[in-house]
């Protein structure tokens, strides 16, 4: 079992923060973070591309061989390996892996609301496995992100698990009943995606999950952020309050090794 695999514990879950760029990564993890993820909404939106549709492969690859080199680990959120070709997808994951990754976020669901083939996407996972053994693949089904999918959950799940994924993970599933029944059915670690209406995290570990993300939701955090002072300073208020955490100018430069 590799150190990241490790850290995926029912009952224990892991808390993977969802960075989106270098600065945003070291600060999480000098907060004492095991493990960075990165979000794929925050790296596309970034770069002034659209989240999704297979247009950041060389964004995502190039923030992954930054991130590989801190000491730290790195799981990166590939969408669907911006290919439908395996052995693609493939190449991706050993170039990944070479680079310092720990793992990867591989999903099934598409730009246009659709699910890829079940069989399309478990070829993806096991080509993957074959051409980066340790890196740990945690397969993403969108059947409650996209709706009107759930019934094919388990089906999909029983199929990436087969095909060789370290661990799967459900967007989009908030009720306690449908997370425990899928914890007894699992046979590796599953992931729950964190919402602000759903269960909190002390219920997602009492309910035997074993990763818990945030997602795009600390780089929407710093966007509204962002607006809001530059508001608060254009209408002639205070851009932060007392209790408004800013880093300074030389603890950014820090963050730089």
């Amino acid at each position: 079992m590799t150190t990241f695999a490790a850290l995926h514990r029912p009952g224990s879950p892991l808390l993977l923060p969802n960075a989106w760029d270098h600065a945003s990564a070291a600060m999480l993890a000098e907060q004492g973070f095991a493990a960075i993820g990165t979000t794929s909404l925050g790296v596309a939106a970034a770069a002034g591309l659209p989240d999704g549709t297979a247009a950041t492969r060389e964004e995502t690859l190039r923030l992954a061989r930054r991130l590989g080199k801190e000491p730290f680990l790195v799981s990166v959120d590939v969408e669907g390996g911006f290919s439908d070709d395996p052995s693609e997808v493939a190449e991706l994951a050993g170039e990944l892996a070479a680079a310092g990754v720990a793992g990867i976020n591989l999903e099934d669901g598409r730009a246009d609301g659709s699910l890829a083939p079940v069989a399309l996407h478990a070829a993806k996972i096991t080509a993957v496995k074959a051409a980066a053994p340790g890196l740990f693949v945690n397969a993403r089904t969108d059947t409650h992100w996209l709706g009107d999918h759930e019934r094919e959950t388990t089906g999909r799940l029983d199929a990436y698990q087969q095909a060789g994924a370290d661990g799967v993970f459900v967007p989009g599933l908030a009720e306690p009943e449908g997370i425990a029944d899928l914890v007894r059915h699992l046979g590796v670690p599953l992931n729950i995606l964190h919402s602000p209406t759903g269960p909190a995290f002390p219920q997602l570990a009492d309910l035997g999950v074993a990763r818990v993300s945030l997602g795009s939701l600390l780089y929407r955090l710093a966007l509204g952020a962002a607006t809001a002072a530059a508001l608060a300073v254009r209408a002639g208020r205070p851009a932060t309050g007392p209790d408004t955490p800013v880093p300074s100018y030389a603890e950014v430069q820090r963050l730089v090794r």
